[in-house]
């Protein structure tokens, strides 16, 4: 997801957004605080757009930065930026809200006898994972997020890619390949079904 201009910048005499990253990983509450001001209406926005406004939304955004906080050891400065990394575990708190939904409605439903209780859908799981994909497709960079969307969106052979974008055809593979794997690796880390070949 792209930062809306003007998110993240400094004030002045504060540091940099790089800086507040490092700060983070190392535990400093004030770097906990200008990333909630930095980039706290970022992710309540994407909330929104997920949940709709109102109490579940900002529900999302506060366990977001609970979550970052209490797993900040698992930040990285020097593999990503912070801002990136809050976005990717408030899409992971998105699915779980959208599965406690899902849950809650189950409830009500059989509280009511409407319906029987039944055991956990798999398409709720496949839509879980497909905002978990959708969302870690967003992290890849060009041209690798642009060959994926043309094999799996466009349903485009490695050749016609090839064609298409003017890259060699072996390039074009590795390309495939090595997203596969970033992506596989990335999703049974923030524990998606396992990615078939």
């Amino acid at each position: 997801m792209d930062v809306p201009p003007g998110a993240g910048t400094p004030a002045p005499g504060e540091p940099t957004d790089d800086e507040v990253g490092r700060r983070f990983a190392a535990g400093d509450e004030q770097a906990l605080a200008w990333a909630y001001e930095r980039w706290g209406a970022q992710l309540h926005g994407m909330a929104v757009r997920a949940m709709g406004p109102g109490p579940e939304a900002e529900d999302v955004v506060q366990q977001s930065f609970v979550s970052a906080w209490t797993g900040r050891h698992g930040f990285r400065p020097e593999a990503g930026p912070l801002p990136a990394w809050l976005t990717g575990i408030c899409r992971h708190r998105v699915a779980d809200a959208w599965a406690r939904r899902e849950r809650d409605r189950r409830a009500a439903e059989a509280a009511a006898g409407t319906a029987a209780p039944t055991a956990p859908d798999p398409l709720d799981r496949a839509v879980t994972d497909r905002v978990l994909v959708l969302g870690e497709l967003e992290q890849l960079g060009q041209p690798q997020r642009g060959i994926i969307e043309l094999a799996f969106y466009a349903d485009l052979t490695h050749s016609e890619i090839a064609e298409r974008t003017g890259l060699p055809l072996g390039t074009v593979k590795s390309h495939i390949r090595r997203s596969l794997e970033r992506l596989r690796s990335r999703l049974e880390a923030g524990g998606a079904a396992p990615l078939q070949p």
